[in-house]
């Protein structure tokens, strides 16, 4: 990468930009989540260059993607015309709208994760379901590297996720990591349920395609972790948050 591509990685993450056996579960997941929603009208918000959007679209009565980014929005026009360019923070879409809305390692790049949250809670519908992905803080690894020095540094650093938060927040001031606590409090007061709430391991994908039998087994191996207190040092939390009716109709 060079300069201004780090630049953006640091404030924006990376998205997916090749479809593999870690995006194919991670949809399996998506889907499951939804059920009959899936069918319904769904909304990828911080869609990248739209590659799950390409996968909902087949499903969805209408699959739109929200981006931020001006060159990753038109990339994904290439994948759908119904890519809207805004903000988390305000999303130009009416409440009550959506049945589905995916937001994939998203949140921790916003500026205001809190007001990201209520506006997705807005434009869903009762009974429509928000199926989020956010970096664990458990995880040994910072995978969005870190400030050091006066420059940003690329790749997995150990062990930052475990340092206190001033001095954490230095180093990686420019993307967060969630406990389950930390996600309670984004969610606390909106009008929602929690359905499903876990934490997942990567497929490691990168390692199998250099080395495919260690690749394999640690990907086997730490996958039979998630159904263990052990899933705690997951890479990713899974949440499925469901919109609750209006309270005159309880």
């Amino acid at each position: 990468m060079n300069g201004p591509d780090l630049e953006k990685a640091a404030l924006r993450g990376e998205p997916s930009y090749v479809w593999r056996a870690g995006q194919e579960r991670r949809l399996r997941l998506i889907l499951d989540a939804a059920g009959e929603r899936a069918h319904g009208k769904a909304l990828d918000n911080g869609c990248g260059v739209g590659l799950y959007l390409e996968h909902l679209q087949p499903l969805a009565s209408l699959a739109a993607g929200l981006e931020f980014d001006a060159s990753r929005a038109i990339e994904a026009r290439k994948r759908s015309h119904a890519i809207l360019r805004a903000a988390g923070e305000g999303l130009p879409l009416p409440t009550n709208a959506f049945d589905l809305i995916l937001s994939h390692e998203v949140i921790e790049h916003v500026l205001d994760d809190s007001l990201a949250v209520q506006e997705m809670v807005r434009v869903l519908c009762p009974g429509g379901r928000i199926v989020l992905f956010a970096p664990n803080r458990g995880y040994p690894f910072e995978t969005h590297g870190i400030y050091w020095g006066g420059m940003y540094r690329f790749g997995n650093i150990p062990l930052v996720n475990y340092l206190p938060d001033v001095l954490r927040n230095r180093l990686a001031s420019h993307v967060r990591a969630y406990t389950r606590r930390n996600l309670e409090k984004l969610f606390a007061g909106l009008p929602v349920r929690v359905i499903e709430r876990r934490i997942i391991f990567g497929a490691y994908d990168n390692i199998i395609a250099r080395h495919p039998r260690l690749g394999k087994w640690l990907r086997a191996s730490l996958h039979a972790l998630e159904r263990t207190p052990l899933q705690r040092f997951g890479l990713s939390h899974f949440w499925v948050v469901e919109k609750l009716p209006p309270a005159s109709e309880l």
